[in-house]
C-alpha cells in the first residue's frame, strides 16, 4: 500500500516540477521577446532634421558627453560593449550596425526619450544642441565603419 501512495507522492512532484520548468521557460521567452522589441519613434521625430551641423566641434562636443554619460554601457566605439553592459536587461546594440539607415531623429528621440535601461537626457541635457552633438557622434561612429 504504502508503495502505491509513495509513487503517486513521487509522481505529482515530478509533475509540479514539470509544470514549474515549462512555466519558468514561458517567463525567459517572453522576457526574450521584450529584449528584441522594436523602439517605435513617433513619425514627427523621424522627420527631425539637425540644427547643429555635423562638423568636427560638434563632433568633439558629441564624444565629450557621450564618454561622459554614454561610453559605460555602449562602449568607447559604439559596439555595445561598456563594463556595463553586462548588467542590463535590454541590449545596448551595435550603433557601428544598428544606427545605419536610422534618421538624425530617430537617434535625437532614443537618446532624449530613453526607454527601459536607456536612461533619458531631457534632465542631463536639456540643451537640446547637446543631444543633437551627440547625434552627430554615434552617426560618425556608424559611418566609420
Amino acid at each position: 500500500m504504502k508503495t502505491k501512495s509513495n509513487n503517486k507522492i513521487i509522481t505529482a512532484v515530478l509533475m509540479l516540477f514539470i509544470f514549474l520548468g515549462m512555466l519558468s521557460m514561458s517567463f525567459v521567452n517572453n522576457s526574450q521577446d521584450d529584449k528584441k522589441k522594436p523602439w517605435v519613434v513617433p513619425e514627427k521625430s523621424k522627420a527631425m532634421k539637425s540644427p547643429v551641423k555635423s562638423d568636427a566641434t560638434s563632433i568633439a562636443s558629441g564624444k565629450a558627453l557621450y564618454t561622459k554619460h554614454c561610453k559605460s554601457c555602449h562602449g568607447a566605439t559604439g559596439k555595445g560593449d561598456g563594463p556595463k553592459s553586462k548588467e542590463l536587461d535590454t541590449p545596448t546594440g551595435d550603433f557601428t550596425v544598428d544606427l545605419k539607415g536610422q534618421t538624425e531623429g530617430e537617434i535625437f528621440y532614443k537618446i532624449k526619450e530613453g526607454r527601459d535601461d536607456m536612461p533619458n537626457f531631457k534632465k542631463k541635457l536639456p540643451d537640446d544642441a547637446d543631444i543633437w552633438a551627440m547625434v552627430n557622434y554615434v552617426r560618425s561612429l556608424a559611418e566609420a565603419k
